[in-house]
């Protein structure tokens, strides 16, 4: 195998997907509609945290074209959430954020639902706020959720937390007992504190439902929500009904990055539709996008970190508190934390850790999954401490990398085993690339930093349907927002089959048809995905063979199916796959067959991650303090790729997504309300700001998916910020800890580097 080019399972691709997209036939969730619809809108609350006094809904009852209105009294005690329910679908005693939901209109048209939401009269009485999440854990602190204890939690118990404030908790220890002692020992310690804002998915297409009831009484649910089976079950709790009288229809989604994990409108609009026997359909305005739907995380890093003389990496200690927000109700893993908030030193080995990150409850918007969650604020602080590790020792920033970089066998600092580590091949890559060494003018720095993802867990189920006319229809319920699902189901099943991609047709069905899955999320899909494409198209080549000599008397015991034909070299040499499907298969009675796969690792398997380093070149202006990104080069460890023009679109899109997060992008909040409006403000890359790039992939054979194949999803924006930041203190002298490196931060850290 070349080294120097990605192994490709098939020639480049036509997306399953594409033509719909590229003519605009492709049907989105807020296009859609119903004969007789009605439109719902939602009044959020204006305080931060205060107890509801009284609701009037009697003048936006009386204006003509309303036809329902539901308010908290109507749903009072109906929590909502992944796994802890602790939101309720409408605020009836207190609202804990601006933006909570205290009451749902369905009216006849948008328009008149906004002005009878704008109608509704409601008396507050505020109650102490908590905006800060270390206030949030100080002593005497006012509880937000008292009644926590009784929340239901999904899927086992809740673990202990260390304060009634905290909604999750994640610990990484390793070593010696008392790291205390072996930092007093060390040769150098170093520590600092990193803060990283709060951050919006910013897909395209906003969120949106729409909920009617069919004629057999069942609710029949359009969704934006990515994990369609997931959200018939929080329904099914929500209304009280059984999962199977709530079919859920995923589909095309126009962008997710985590965003469309969690939703919240489709619960209410199933009550409105209840209450009017009409279709009613939610589409979310910029706004209420920016003001109410799960972010990432804020979050205050401290790291403290040892090294011994010889610059090897001793101890690490991280103390990391995120901001989750009123409601944890997004969070869906057991431990209700952001698993990549422990990852501060992924991709190198510490012998000592002591790692503790909080997710705590405060009176500001919720927080929730977004592409890489907690991974790209523990990848800017860690790889930044790192280069002011260097500095301090007087060494060369990459060598000290590579020196402390993990290695086959080894743990990683935050507890992994690796199947395989590609740590120091992707930070030479990269460091190669960007002329690491070469001489720079003033004003011009590079920076370098690696990190490491695994896919995550999860089962799919596939269904199949072999025609008379040699179609092969294969059944999924899993959603497409653009990351090429679809086509690697095609792929796989084709390739585990031995016949042409072009006979495999994707027919995507609501939950009612499709075979489970846990949703697109997690880098899962191509892991999940292709294994369980490639064991369906296995069982429909055995079935084939098994039935062929029915098909071709006098067929060898030798033959096989193999690109498209049968062959064997007897009888059955040369026999298209039409000829044999036609003798075998009934028109009017396709053939079923159906499979699953499941990765469910176990606490101790080695961990089947990629890496990616990223270098950056940047210069900065000493007198505005602008950044500009001269050039930029990723290095991704990549197994088999089964779709190679969208996986270098993922790789790609990841670099220009982590680069909004390190130098613009930021959700502000003021008084606990969403100051940042629309995606203007929100300050998005653009083309404008994508500096050049190159992808440098180095393939192996090793992946979990099929073939070896790898993620891609979420693994190149978390190297990003490392990489700028560190290339912006090459370049000034001045370090910036604070995300996003904006000018002005940078501007006010040469000055104060100056005086």
């Amino acid at each position: 195998m070349d080294i120097g080019t990605p192994r490709t399972l098939l020639a480049p691709e036509l997306r399953v997907d594409g033509v719909a997209k590229v003519t605009g036939a492709a049907a989105y969730v807020p296009d859609m509609t119903q004969p007789g619809m009605l439109h719902a809108a939602f009044l959020g609350s204006p305080r931060p945290h205060a107890r509801i006094v009284a609701i009037d809904t009697s003048a936006a009852a009386a204006i003509p074209g309303v036809r329902a209105i539901i308010t908290g009294a109507d749903v009072r005690g109906t929590m909502t959430g992944h796994r802890l329910l602790d939101r309720p679908l409408l605020a009836w005693d207190r609202v804990l954020f601006v933006g909570d939901r205290v009451a749902a209109v369905a009216a006849e048209t948008a328009e008149t639902a906004a002005a009878a939401v704008a109608a509704i009269r409601v008396e507050y009485e505020d109650l102490p706020t908590i905006l800060d999440p270390a206030a949030a854990l100080a002593s005497g602190a006012p509880i937000l959720h008292p009644d926590a204890a009784g929340y239901e939690f999904l899927g086992g118990t809740r673990k202990p937390v260390p304060h009634p404030n905290v909604q999750g908790r994640l610990v990484v220890r390793m070593g010696e007992p008392d790291i205390e002692a072996v930092f007093a020992r060390a040769h150098l310690v170093v520590e600092g504190t990193w803060t990283t804002p709060r951050q919006h998915a910013a897909p395209m297409e906003p969120h949106a439902c729409l909920v009617w009831l069919d004629d057999d009484g069942r609710l029949r649910v359009q969704t934006t929500n990515k994990a369609p089976f997931p959200l018939r079950t929080q329904m099914s709790r929500a209304l009280g009904v059984a999962e199977d009288t709530i079919v859920v229809q995923g589909g095309i989604i126009g962008g997710d990055f985590g965003g469309k994990a969690y939703s919240i409108d489709e619960v209410p609009c199933a009550i409105l539709a209840r209450l009017t026997g009409r279709p009613v359909r939610a589409v979310t305005e910029p706004a209420q996008e920016l003001a109410d739907i799960n972010v990432r995380h804020a979050a205050v890093l401290r790291l403290r970190t040892a090294v011994d003389a010889d610059g090897i990496l001793l101890a690490h200690q991280a103390r990391i508190v995120l901001d989750g927000g009123a409601y944890a109700a997004a969070k869906p893993l057991p431990h209700l934390n952001m698993p990549g908030s422990v990852r501060t030193l992924a991709g190198y080995r510490c012998p000592n850790v002591d790692i503790e990150s909080l997710a705590v409850y405060t009176n500001t918007v919720p927080g929730g999954a977004m592409r890489a969650p907690g991974d790209v604020q523990a990848g800017f602080a860690g790889e930044s401490q790192l280069d002011e590790l260097a500095a301090v020792l007087g060494e060369d920033r990459l060598r000290f990398r590579l020196r402390n970089a993990v290695r086959a066998g080894e743990l990683a600092a935050t507890g992994q085993r690796y199947v395989e580590t590609r740590a120091g091949e992707v930070l030479e890559a990269a460091a190669e690339a960007i002329g690491w060494d070469r001489p720079r003018p003033a004003g011009t720095g590079v920076g370098i930093a690696v990190n490491s993802r695994r896919p995550a867990a999860g089962k799919m189920a596939l269904r199949l349907r072999l025609h008379g006319d040699g179609t092969v229809e294969v059944i999924t319920g899993v959603s497409e927002p653009g990351v090429g699902t679809w086509q690697v189901i095609r792929r796989a099943v084709a390739a585990g089959a031995h016949i042409a991609e072009d006979r495999v047709r994707i027919s995507h069905r609501a939950t009612d048809q499709a075979g489970f899955d846990p949703g697109v999320g997690g880098s899962r899909m191509t892991h999940v995905a292709s294994n369980v494409g490639v064991k369906l198209g296995a069982l429909l080549h055995e079935w084939l063979l098994e039935r062929l000599p029915r098909a071709i008397p006098g067929a060898g015991p030798g033959a096989d199916l193999m690109d498209d034909r049968f062959v064997d070299g007897g009888a059955g040499e040369g026999v298209g796959f039409e000829t044999v499907v036609a003798a075998l298969v009934d028109p009017a009675q396709p053939v079923e067959l159906a499979t699953s796969w499941a990765a469910e690792p176990g606490p101790d398997d080695p961990e089947p991650a990629s890496f990616v380093a990223c270098a950056v070149e940047a210069s900065v202006d000493a007198e505005t303090g602008l950044v500009t990104i001269r050039d930029a080069v990723l290095a991704v460890d990549v197994g088999t790729v089964f779709n190679p023009v969208a996986h270098l679109g993922q790789l790609e899109g990841g670099f220009v997504y982590g680069l909004g997060g390190a130098l613009m992008e930021e959700v502000r909040v003021e008084g606990g309300a969403v100051t940042t409006r629309n995606l203007d403000d929100l300050k998005l890359p653009s083309m404008r700001d994508a500096p050049p790039l190159r992808v440098l992939q180095l393939p192996t054979a090793i992946g979990p998916g099929a073939f070896g194949a790898k993620m891609a999803g979420e693994l190149t924006n978390t190297a990003v910020a490392g990489a700028v930041s560190n290339a912006i203190a090459d370049a000034c002298g001045a370090r910036v800890r604070d995300l996003p490196l904006s000018a002005e931060r940078v501007l006010r850290a040469i000055r104060a580097g100056a005086g």
